[in-house]
């Protein structure tokens, strides 16, 4: 929310302001945060300690009430913020404060403009140039971008560059099917922004949340901040969390131990299918951020996973006697997606041929996932007089047709394409080739498409836009049913890809992605509509 000098709304602020002033915030700043003498850093070396664990690091933060230090990951300064009625503090790493009452990280433009002066006091008394004045995360829209804000408030597009983040996951044996999945999380924008805004809170010693929040933060910085915290003080904080680029491989033990101990059916060192480990973690995060009073109230889940991750398919049984549609909705999180095999492949060659009519085969067009939602969801199927349905209009047994739409988007769309087909007489992987696009267009399959055409423009293109999708992960199987491995591709910046082998990273090409054997596609919505 915008205010007319554009910073982040918060009362508190203000209300704290009236009764202390800008002090406490100023002499935060100079003497706990951006330190531009000896006497200051020594004061932040022999001070800045969690008064309940004794610990430097675990992102200490400082109440802005009293004259209190208490670490944010194990809850020490929200204690102190319970028990004393204290509502802001600041973190002692980045100069942020953190509000309680609101639950999140604010913004006040005073503030910020005494850290910036105080960043530059730093800068000159380490004799830096003074181009690393633009390094403090400091941002205000200029009046082109606050007329774009007034025009368009609710849509926000996701850049390209959103997605960062690059670590190797060791593999523990057989887990590559794990660390792709885990790769393509941590590469998911919305989620990312979740894990590590820390809105999670609990205080249950074994929690998938809590130990996918710790994979997103993880760094080298962190930990030389624990073995060396006097030194911290020259350690700024532009490399913190999974995105520092660090080269040493991420070891997940913790996060693999929680899956076996809450999916027993994924335990042990076998190789797992990864399309299977997807759907259980989603499902265990989904258990572990559920509102239980919210559901006893009836009211549908709304926490983090449902809300990238759940879009909803439409069902439509139309009477062929008097028209009446009967529509149920039911949610998903993946579309999954039969493959031709080779029987199909020579059904399509002789269509071809003895219409005289050369054409290259669908799979190797541009967007054949397109045609296969088309023809394994969304084309109406007669359900034939063996399986009449009980019409609820003309309350008579009828034959009916049947038609898929989708309903409702997800933020991120994950398409599974069925590779391992398992029949009583074979299990065998299905090796055909499916390309897949960059870019993907959901609008031909929506419930809403025919009432699209009675808009005006406007409104037929923001329509439209809300339907766009890019593609930022590629999971691949590579190999045989019985001895097979996973690698993902993932998207950093704007055209720039990566193959996540377990713990190496290389660089990869557009041309590497879009002709790989592809598994599991995940694509990104291009705009979001917010409150």
């Amino acid at each position: 929310k915008m205010t007319s000098n554009n910073s982040l709304e918060c009362p508190h602020i203000n209300l704290f302001k009236e009764t202390n002033g800008i002090e406490p915030f100023r002499i935060t700043q100079k003497w706990l945060v951006h330190c531009s003498t000896v006497e200051a850093r020594q004061v932040r070396a022999r001070s800045c300690i969690c008064r309940v664990c004794q610990s430097y690091g675990g992102r200490l933060h400082t109440c802005l009430h009293c004259i209190y230090f208490g670490c944010y990951e194990r809850q020490h300064i929200h204690k102190h913020a319970r028990d004393s009625n204290h509502y802001l503090a600041m973190d002692l790493s980045f100069g942020q404060m953190y509000c309680f009452l609101c639950q999140d990280y604010v913004y006040d433009k005073e503030v910020e403009q005494y850290a910036q002066k105080e960043w530059a006091k730093v800068c000159r008394f380490n004799g830096w140039s003074e181009s690393l004045l633009s390094t403090l995360p400091y941002w205000e829209p200029t009046g082109t971008e606050l007329e774009y804000l007034k025009l368009n408030p609710k849509r926000r597009k996701i850049a390209a560059d959103s997605y960062v983040g690059l670590r190797g996951l060791v593999n523990l044996g057989n887990t590559c099917f794990m660390n792709c999945i885990l790769q393509a999380f941590v590469h998911t924008p919305m989620l990312r922004d979740y894990f590590l805004a820390e809105r999670h809170e609990c205080d249950k010693e074994q929690c998938l949340v809590c130990e996918m929040t710790r994979l997103f933060q993880v760094s080298g910085c962190d930990q030389l901040r624990e073995e060396h915290p006097i030194q911290r003080v020259f350690l700024k904080p532009f490399s913190l969390k999974f995105y520092a680029g660090e080269k040493t491989a991420y070891i997940p033990f913790r996060l693999l131990h929680l899956v076996w101990t809450n999916a027993r059916h994924l335990a042990g060192y076998e190789q797992q299918d990864a399309h299977e480990f997807l759907i259980a973690a989603l499902d265990l995060l989904h258990q572990h951020l559920m509102d239980e009073d919210s559901n006893e109230r009836g009211n549908p889940c709304d926490c983090i996973i449902d809300q990238i991750f759940t879009g909803g398919w439409q069902s439509d049984v139309t009477c062929q006697m008097c028209g009446g549609v009967s529509t149920t909705i039911d949610p998903f999180w993946d579309i999954s997606l039969d493959l031709p095999g080779l029987t199909q492949y020579f059904v399509l060659l002789l269509r071809f041929f003895d219409g005289y009519t050369f054409i290259v085969l669908p799979q190797f067009i541009d967007g054949y996932i397109l045609h296969l939602i088309q023809v394994r969801f969304t084309r109406p199927e007669h359900l034939g007089s063996s399986a009449k349905i009980k019409c609820s209009s003309c309350h008579s047994y009828q034959e009916s047709t049947k038609q898929l739409t989708l309903n409702k988007l997800p933020i991120v769309c994950c398409f599974h394409l069925k590779r391992f087909e398992h029949t009583n007489k074979a299990r065998r992987k299905i090796p055909t080739y499916i390309s897949f696009p960059m870019d993907l267009d959901l609008s031909p399959f929506m419930a809403s498409r025919r009432s699209v055409n009675t808009r005006d423009e406007t409104s037929v293109d923001d329509a439209l836009k809300e339907n766009k999708y890019s593609l930022f992960a590629v999971v691949n199987h590579l190999g045989s049913l019985q001895s097979g491995h996973y690698s993902v591709y993932v998207r950093q910046h704007r055209d720039q890809w990566f193959r996540c082998n377990d713990s190496t990273i290389l660089k990869a090409s557009v041309h590497d992605v879009l002709h790989s054997e592809a598994y599991l596609l995940f694509y990104h919505k291009q705009y979001l509509e917010y409150d």
